[in-house]
């Protein structure tokens, strides 16, 4: 172990209840097996599926209607059903196997999503249930998924595609959006394609990906089937339109009903489908434990909840996110209405819904987020010539400046203005959900869920500023339960090869997801090595779940700890600083084909991370700077290196 360490005196985390977490379930139901596995032992099966490197390169030589004909094949298989039998699994001779059905003439549509935080992602799926609706024959995939070879094949392409940050791409983009840039990229006078770009209109580079995709596609001789739509932050209304409008041009495209309208694929009889919990349809959750991690006198009051969660209604995985749907604190909804001097009763009808004005401010709007939508109306409302200069182009930084720290009735009270009820709901945000790396993994809670929330309590020009959510969660005792959901990470996920090393970076909360990842790796014994680089404060004050990862490092579970205290020193040490101190064990872990976490800011932190990774590769892998950040990017492009910053 790296260092040395000062037990600060917390003791583990403590359980109200303890349960048996139900035994492990590792069938690979959704797998596409060649049938010499299929048709092995059922053993086999459980313990020895097929990697996914060598399902590809199986593949890798067939055509698209090549590929859907194995997709129906496997159909077929799955159509015979594993079942359970006296708790076992049936033999293979059990298996029935049902012809695919004949391909039609009509191309398959596809929509291609580039997703950091699941948004995009989300439209996708609309997206390919109502093309499914509709008749016709489609595939979703992802960016990180998606190569130039498929495309020069596409027909139909719908791309919705997120920037975050001041015009970053989504990581898995990144390779897909360098190749379409290049002179290798294909002609494209076959392809019909429509973007949807999501963004975040603070940000001087709104929308970029999405321009950028749609002004290279052209470029490289594609058809606009219709102009690109920009959606802000409230992007829920332009995207169900343009949903409905990809699937009327589909529609007029290649005539309704033209499609295949069979089944899509053989239900499950031996596994009904449980009605998980989703964004849309969240299901209530019972808190256990709330427990304060951070001392009485840090900075910050970080808290570790444990949740109880309905059975079957939470299927996660390690690196996922926990959903959390609240009203808004009712200080702030009073301070809201206070600010403009509405009455609260006062019933309010936009776009076909009709509330009183405190329940939209209540359960309906954003009261702690402030959009640049909400500037630009105050600022006609009240003809303030400062606030009306924050809206002008040169002043993009000052204006993301004053977005981190105003909350709406600062805003509302500094700017008087003549509000409408209905002026105010149409230029306060949607009220969003939070999302919770989730700190735990089911393999070692069972029907729980961890998490860590640092509560957002600060002092900002006078005013006093709480975490919509946070603040809330702060108080739960054990008892209260809320609505929530699963929101996959399919962008973050653990190595499927317990063999392969992991170096973990996640300084304060950032923390969250890898307590999952140890907790993973130890229940799936995992032979890789686990390396852990944690930042923070004080070390005295927050080391968070310092006890839990000194415990793991004694058994085993980590063969690194490395630990940076910003605070602790007269010279800030920060996580950077560890991994350029560790360098060369560093670059020889990713050489030998390790794979790199990142979890945390995405401002300051994760940039400085990605600086340190290329000097590192340079120092101590004899690169230039050039071939340094490309052997990162390989990294990235091969999702060895994955981050989940925010």
């Amino acid at each position: 172990m790296h260092g040395s360490f000062v037990r600060c005196g917390y003791g583990p985390i403590t359980k109200c209840r303890f349960r048996q977490a139900p035994p492990l379930r590792s069938i690979a139901r959704n797998s596409l097996i060649p049938r010499k596995v299929l048709m092995s032992s059922p053993a086999r099966l459980l313990a020895d599926p097929l990697p996914t490197r060598e399902l590809e390169a199986l593949l890798v030589n067939l055509d698209a209607d090549s590929l859907r004909w194995v997709s129906g094949f496997v159909a077929g298989l799955a159509a015979g059903r594993l079942q359970k039998a006296d708790g076992a699994l049936v033999s293979s001779a059990a298996l029935t196997v049902v012809p695919a059905a004949p391909l039609s003439s009509a191309p398959t549509v596809t929509v291609l999503y580039a997703s950091q935080t699941g948004n995009g992602r989300r439209v996708a799926e609309k997206l390919g249930k109502a093309l499914e609706a509709g008749g016709f024959a489609k595939q979703i995939i992802a960016a990180g998924d998606y190569s130039l070879k498929q495309l020069a094949q596409e027909r139909y392409l719908y791309i919705v595609a997120s920037t975050h940050g001041d015009g970053e791409p989504p990581d898995d983009a990144r390779p897909l959006l360098e190749l379409l840039a290049g002179r290798r990229a294909p002609r494209l006078d076959q392809l019909g394609f429509a973007v949807l770009a999501l963004g975040d209109s603070s940000y001087p580079q709104f929308c970029a990906t999405g321009r950028l995709l749609d002004a290279r596609l052209e470029e490289l001789g594609a058809r606009r089937l219709f102009d690109r739509v920009e959606c802000d932050v409230d992007f829920e209304g332009k995207a169900t339109a343009w949903v409905q409008q990809s699937v009327a041009k589909t529609g007029s495209e290649l005539g309704l009903g033209s499609a295949p309208t069979g089944a899509t694929g053989a239900a499950h009889e031996g596994f009904p489908a449980l009605a998980a919990a989703t964004r849309e349809e969240p299901v209530e959750i019972e808190v256990v434990v709330n427990q304060r991690i951070t001392a009485r006198d840090a900075d910050k009051d970080v808290r570790h909840i444990e949740l109880l969660v309905p059975q079957g209604r939470f299927p996660y995985q390690a690196g996922d996110a926990l959903g959390v749907w609240l009203n808004n604190p009712p200080a702030l909804v009073e301070q809201t209405l206070a600010a403009v001097a509405l009455e609260p009763t006062e019933l309010v009808s936009v776009d076909g819904r009709t509330h009183t004005l405190i329940e939209w401010l209540s359960s309906q709007r954003e009261v702690t987020r402030v959009a640049r939508g909400l500037i630009e109306r105050l600022a006609a409302l009240s003809g303030d010539a400062a606030l009306a200069a924050l809206l002008k182009p040169g002043s993009a930084v000052q204006l993301r400046e004053k977005l981190k720290t105003w909350q709406v009735p600062d805003l509302l009270m500094q700017y008087p203005a003549q509000w409408t009820g209905e002026r105010l709901v149409r230029a306060l945000h949607p009220l969003t959900p939070r999302l919770y790396s989730i700190a735990s993994a089911p393999e070692e809670v069972g029907e729980e869920i961890h998490i860590t929330v640092a509560v957002v309590d600060e002092i900002h020009e006078g005013n006093r500023h709480q975490g919509a959510i946070s603040s809330q969660l702060q108080s739960f005792e054990p008892g209260k339960t809320f609505s929530a959901f699963i929101e996959p990470n399919a962008r973050f996920r653990l190595p499927a090869s317990g063999a392969t090393d992991v170096i973990m970076i996640g300084p304060g909360t950032g923390i969250a997801p890898f307590r999952g990842f140890v907790q993973a790796r130890a229940n799936t014994r995992a032979t890789g090595r686990n390396w852990l680089i944690f930042g923070g404060r004080r070390r005295d004050r927050d080391f968070l779940y310092q006890t839990e990862w000194l415990t793991a490092v004694k058994k085993g579970h980590l063969a690194h700890l490395d630990v940076a205290f910003s605070r602790d020193t007269a010279q800030k040490v920060y996580v950077q600083q560890r991994l350029l101190e560790r360098g060369a064990e560093l670059f020889h872990w990713l050489d030998s084909g390790a794979h790199l976490y990142v979890c945390g800011d995405a401002e300051r932190m994760a940039p400085d991370v990605h600086a340190a990774l290329i000097e590192i590769v340079a120092t101590h892998g004899g690169r230039t700077a050039e071939e340094a950040t490309t052997y990162v990017s390989n990294l990235a492009s091969s999702r060895r290196y994955l981050r989940d910053v925010y």
